[in-house]
């Protein structure tokens, strides 16, 4: 695993990308990982334990470590374009195809990859040669996902760490279901019908909004397990994810 930051700024040193290369590396497609935690912190085994498992793929992994509450948005998206435009920045040095980069995130981690794929406004990024680079991914994997701001679904703890509570009235502004748009890439997108924490329902108004749009998306939905699960491997049943997705990158990526 090699490091590398992300900002020519001390004060972000810690805003980081962990870079994970393959022991048989066999195609030439990356995945920016954005793990979970509810924007108030990061879990490893949404981050190294992605890497890893896409390892085994064959695929080249990077785990982005991005700012988490006090800070709010935008940082959390300038950390997220930053890392893609890195990545791509560093196509030959890595040995991936820069029209391959995928993103993929878990819970909050999830929202943070969809939003990255919806949200095409301009924020504030400095002007210097990373900027040359596209920061829409061609492709995303979300992992029992926050998306929507909806009252009656909306993961609150979130929202409120990614916008700060005095700008909680916001919140349809950075709603992945209300961003989708015809540049919004294809998807793959997993969860748990028995997840309280973050209900199903994110996912399925997510592919709802994406399939109007004639979005390629893959979905599954399974009957047991809770939430921030990963590879799930407590549960046989659900981790057949990890085999689904292996299958999803190979047939539309390499």
């Amino acid at each position: 695993m090699e490091t590398f930051k992300l900002w020519d700024n001390e004060q972000l040193d810690f805003v980081t990308v962990d870079y994970y290369k393959p022991l048989k590396k066999s195609n030439d497609v990356a995945v920016v990982i954005f793990p979970g935690g509810g924007y108030g912190h990061l879990a490893p085994h949404e981050g190294e334990g992605y890497a890893q498992m896409l390892n085994v793929f064959g695929v080249s992994a990077f785990v982005v470590k991005y700012r988490l509450t006090p800070n709010h948005f935008p940082a959390q998206l300038q950390d997220a374009r930053r890392a893609i435009r890195f990545v791509r920045s560093k196509a030959q040095e890595f040995e991936i195809d820069k029209q391959k980069v995928l993103v993929m995130g878990s819970s909050a981690g999830g929202h943070l990859a969809a939003l990255v794929s919806t949200y095409l406004k301009d924020i504030d990024e400095p002007n210097d040669e990373l900027l040359q680079q596209d920061f829409l991914p061609n492709g995303q994997i979300l992992c029992y996902p926050v998306i929507s701001s909806s009252e009656d679904i909306m993961h609150v703890g979130s929202y409120k760490n990614l916008l700060g509570e005095e700008n909680l009235d916001k919140k349809d502004e950075v709603c992945p279901e209300l961003l989708v748009n015809e540049s919004t890439p294809p998807a793959f997108i997993w969860h748990t019908s028995t997840d309280y924490g973050v209900k199903c329902a994110n996912s399925c108004r997510y592919v709802d909004k994406l399939t109007s749009f004639k979005i390629p998306c893959e979905m599954h939905i399974f009957p047991e397990g809770g939430h921030g699960l990963g590879v799930a491997p407590s549960y046989p049943y659900v981790s057949q994810w990890v085999t689904m997705l292996g299958g999803w990158i190979r047939k539309f990526y390499c």
